[in-house]
């Protein structure tokens, strides 16, 4: 694919409450061994790309930490490569990035040493399969300068959380909202796009330096009767990691095996060096996804289990998502709930959240 790749992972998300206020949004783990990043940098390599810049901001330490070496998503090569890219704050220049278009601007070196015809950018906080050679050769059909994918919100999800597309007959774009008070259809961009790199470039540095840094509101909605910008229907699974809910619901959706058997084999990420997984005498365990490393006693269902996690006996676990190198103790009771990484659930506790409400302790917590 004569593409170069670039996701967005620098992005703040308040709406996911503790999970977010300690790693970036593309580094929350999710479905027991994988972290967000993985879905679109997976997608990437896997559609051919082999030039991948991952463009960070907030909470990076962990994003940094996981991507430190590329071979785990085949790119390590000479010809290609992962750049991570950061602010890049000296004494000449101390502002962070102001926006999606303002981080691309700061990084549009990057661009400009690419010799590739064509740039893909995604969200790094999305949950989805995808081939981008599909949506280029629909952007090659239409002749579009900007190809925008978006996806039909099914009942009960939210369409204000979302950019909201309004399209004519052709699928040619008439308008983007992003988060709509009063949408005007069902149709969300996912967050992924495709446009020939020296327009991208251009149109860059044409919006920037006049004060206006977001890719969505700036320049797609601004120029939509000047470029030919078109929709791409991409009508697979995609979640969107953007609350609490959508990160639950998206964990258990790992439970159903069409889910897992369309991700396993395909999507790529950094490897652990653990045992299986250890279910003691007397454990149950049903309707459960686990991670290695972990050792399991009493009886845990529907749940989404991380890596070196330590149940205790008598414990019951259900509905619940226990992150890496947690410890609960013997005769706990952990319902409706997501526990973050090396927290310590002391014997005898009970962690009881509900299905509209879902109890979520902090990393590291103590729990008495």
């Amino acid at each position: 694919m004569k593409a170069v790749g670039i996701i967005l992972a620098g992005g703040k998300n308040e709406r996911l409450k503790q999970l977010s206020s300690i790693r970036a949004t593309s580094a929350i783990p999710v479905g027991s061994h994988y972290r967000a990043i993985d879905f679109p940098l997976s997608n990437m390599t896997n559609s051919g790309i082999k030039k991948v810049a991952v463009i960070t901001q907030y909470n990076s330490r962990s994003l940094h930490d996981h991507l430190s070496s590329p071979k785990w998503w085949d790119l390590g090569s000479k010809q290609g490569g992962l750049f991570v890219l950061s602010p890049y704050l000296s004494s000449d220049n101390s502002v962070w990035f102001r926006g999606t278009a303002d981080s691309i601007y700061q990084n549009l070196n990057f661009l400009r040493r690419s010799k590739e015809e064509y740039v893909v950018i995604a969200s790094g906080d999305c949950v989805y399969k995808m081939d981008y050679n599909e949506m280029l050769a629909y952007h090659k059909r239409k002749n579009a300068d900007i190809t925008i994918a978006y996806h039909r919100v099914p009942d009960g999800d939210d369409i204000r959380l979302y950019g909201v597309m309004e399209m004519d007959a052709h699928e040619r774009m008439l308008d983007l909202e992003e988060k709509p008070l009063e949408p005007q259809s069902d149709l969300a961009s996912i967050g992924v796009y495709i446009v020939r790199r020296q327009l991208l470039i251009d149109l860059i540095e044409t919006i920037v330096p006049e004060g206006r840094y977001e890719l969505v509101r700036d320049l797609f909605a601004r120029y939509r009767k000047r470029l030919k910008i078109y929709g791409y229907h991409f009508e697979g699974y995609w979640r969107n990691l953007n609350n609490i809910h959508s990160y639950f619901d998206c964990n258990m959706d790992f439970l159903r095996r069409d889910i897992r058997n369309l991700f396993m084999a395909y999507i790529k990420t950094k490897p652990k060096d653990e045992p299986p997984a250890k279910y003691n005498a007397g454990a149950t365990v049903s309707n459960c996804v686990v991670g290695s490393g972990a050792i399991l006693n009493g009886h845990t269902s529907r749940s989404i289990i991380f890596r070196k996690v330590y149940t205790g006996e008598n414990s019951r676990i259900n509905n619940a998502i226990i992150m890496e190198g947690t410890t609960i103790g013997n005769n706990c009771i952990v319902e409706h709930a997501i526990i973050d990484k090396e927290v310590v659930i002391n014997e005898g506790t009970q962690v009881i959240g509900t299905v509209e409400s879902p109890v979520i302790i902090s990393k590291g917590s103590v729990v008495k």
